[in-house]
């Protein structure tokens, strides 16, 4: 029996080079890592995450410390086996609820502690998460998820159906695990990258076998964005994906001209075009754009405003990420969500896709949804043990037991720690 002993967090902070990871937006970013550890009464060590740009890294740690607290003397097995009541019980703390909910500061931590979860318990079955997962029948996934507030649109019964149905017919998809993921590539088109840089990474892209690639669009002159995405084009042809995000910078009625203008350069999506919590303000843009899709979810924190996106009709490319919802079991959930409208699940990843390699596996196979592409920003590859591998633009199925998530350093900007 395998049993958490006690909870370490820490604050790992990555400088990036000059221009990478810019956006819109974000003008200076740090990417960080808020860990959570979980240690056992064996040599095994659960690691699990969430993403941030720098400050505040420390606040998504101190908070997970504290709600997982719970945990500690818990067996794994046991714990798993009906993690989507403990996961609702840590998100509604009679306290820490109330500076939520269900999202900020404490839905990031309570994603680090349940990445952490899984990674332990794929690791105590000596399998990587992928298989974890497609090993689990469609009730033992349903004991994982919490469908508190969708039940309107996913009960139980419904989450099931969905479930014993994709459950006959995944022997037709797992010939993606010998083919390996489709990847589209972001570190191309930074947004502070001259107009030459992103032309020579466009280029040099296509070279390593991508054949999709986004561009950092959100300038206070349209007309730049829009140059920028004719220079990708002429760099890659008429073959190749281009996507664009603005990283919700455009207000009215900027945000309808610039999508407008964007939606006749042949882009395959225009993701975040304004405040992520803005549904009725995206269902106009979809509906003004169409057929190009509008993409959203990097800034969504829980399946309710998924749930309210996908009803509205205003996205149709649902980018849930692990680290950003309440981890694995809320993104399962999401996903779920998205297979009920027939919407296609193409995850955000601010992780290299360490962890979403697994996951995007685990939904084509066992949701029978669309056999998309996953992001790869390739910024902190080297800070992981096990880093995601990318080949001839396709991410290979890791084989490395857990979710991937053990990183190589794990000195502490600030860690704390109980038993």
């Amino acid at each position: 029996m395998i049993e958490i002993q006690s909870v370490k967090t820490h604050d790992l902070r990555f400088p990036l080079e000059q221009g990478a990871g810019v956006d819109a937006v974000h003008g200076n970013p740090v990417y960080s890592y808020a860990v959570t550890e979980l240690t056992t009464n064996t040599n095994l060590r659960g690691f699990g995450g969430t993403f941030t740009l720098g400050a505040g890294n420390d606040v998504v740690c101190q908070l997970a410390q504290e709600l997982a607290q719970p945990l500690i003397g818990q067996e794994i097995e046991s714990l798993m086996a009906n993690w989507g009541a403990c996961s609702r019980s840590i998100a509604d703390h009679h306290q820490y609820r109330w500076i939520g909910p269900h999202k900020g500061a404490v839905h990031l931590a309570l994603a680090s502690i349940t990445n952490a979860c899984f990674d332990l318990w794929a690791k105590a079955r000596h399998v990587p998460l992928w298989r974890l997962l497609l090993d689990l029948t469609p009730r033992r996934i349903l004991a994982l998820l919490d469908l508190s507030y969708v039940e309107d649109v996913l009960d139980e019964s419904a989450a099931l159906s969905l479930l014993e149905h994709a459950y006959t017919t995944r022997d037709q998809r797992t010939h993606i695990l010998e083919e390996g993921y489709r990847a589209y590539d972001t570190s191309v088109g930074w947004f502070n990258y001259s107009d030459e840089h992103i032309v020579a990474n466009a280029r040099k892209a296509v070279e390593h076998g991508f054949n999709a690639m986004k561009l950092k669009v959100g300038s206070k002159d349209v007309e730049r964005d829009l140059r920028r995405v004719h220079l990708v084009r002429e760099a890659v042809g008429e073959n190749c994906t281009i996507m664009v995000d603005a990283n919700q910078q455009w207000r009215w009625p900027v945000a309808m001209h610039a999508c407008r203008e964007l939606a006749k350069l042949n882009v395959y999506w225009i993701e975040e075009p304004t405040h992520p919590d803005d549904v009725l303000g995206h269902q106009r843009l979809a509906q003004a754009v169409n057929p190009v899709r509008i993409a959203v979810g990097e800034h969504i924190a829980n399946r309710v405003l998924f749930k309210n996106f996908m009803l509205a009709g205003a996205a149709r490319i649902i980018q849930v990420d692990a680290l950003r919802v309440a981890g694995i079991s809320e993104f399962i959930t999401v996903s779920l969500l998205a297979k009920h409208f027939n919407l296609t699940v193409i995850p955000h990843v601010g992780d290299v896709g360490q962890l979403h390699q697994h996951m995007v596996l685990f939904n084509h196979i066992a949701l029978d949804l669309p056999n998309a592409f996953l992001e790869c920003i390739p910024h902190l590859r080297e800070q992981f043990i096990y880093p995601a591998r990318i080949e001839n633009g396709r991410y290979l199925t890791p084989d490395t037991p857990g979710a991937s998530f053990d990183l190589r350093s794990l000195t502490p900007i600030t860690g704390t720690s109980a038993t």
